[in-house]
């Protein structure tokens, strides 16, 4: 089975994604900055399966099968592009939202290309960028006794890569995967991460997207 990447995965978002990637048999490298704090992350990570977890720097991070990018939105680009060559004909899953909080609300940025993903797809122009895990509250992801039932939304211009991620997605604990489409999808997918974060700190709840119609 392929090795996934996460870099900036030392955050609670990555955390949680990293833990589930762990629980369906992947083996992840939670990436940092930081090798030390990395390390003692992963460590306090326990995954329910075959899947091992172990943290690293985000250079060593970068030399997995599949990469998925968890930084904060405004030093994604930057990470990204320091190991470009790493990334180069590899799938990167991009789970970036540019937002800043105003009062008790998020609110969603507009980067120059329209999103996060097509900046670093734009960065990574020998690299195929996904888009995915943009709605999900890291306090449930990291948690397995959660209970988490959600739909996580795909998007990207290459259908195999959208593909492969759906079926990662799939096997995670919790998840089900559904392809959007395109990356012309990419602003309105992340801009609603706003709704969704907005919502919670309101009503003090880790609630998620579940789309109602579809077959899984």
């Amino acid at each position: 089975m392929s090795t996934i990447g996460i870099l900036g995965g030392t955050g609670p978002a990555g955390q949680g994604v990293g833990l589930r990637l762990a629980s369906a048999g992947y083996d992840v490298v939670l990436g940092s900055r930081d090798a030390e704090r990395a390390a003692s992350v992963a460590a306090e990570l326990v995954p329910r399966g075959t899947g091992m977890l172990t943290g690293a720097t985000n250079e060593l991070a970068a030399g997995s099968d599949l990469i998925v990018v968890a930084t904060p939105w405004d030093s994604a680009v930057a990470t990204v592009s320091a190991v470009r060559e790493q990334l180069e004909d590899k799938v990167v899953v991009s789970m970036v939202n540019a937002l800043v909080r105003e009062g008790r609300e998020l609110i969603p940025m507009y980067p120059p290309r329209g999103s996060m993903a097509a900046q670093i797809a734009h960065a990574l122009a020998k690299s195929t960028v996904v888009g995915a895990f943009h709605h999900l509250p890291a306090s449930e992801m990291v948690n397995l006794d959660s209970g988490i039932d959600a739909d996580v939304v795909i998007f990207g211009d290459d259908a195999g890569a959208r593909e492969s991620v759906a079926a990662m997605v799939e096997a995670m604990p919790g998840l089900h995967a559904v392809v959007a489409g395109t990356m012309s999808l990419a602003s309105a997918v992340e801009a609603f991460t706003a709704v969704c974060i907005s919502i919670n700190i309101r009503h003090k709840a880790h609630s998620y997207v579940k789309l109602a119609g579809l077959a899984h």
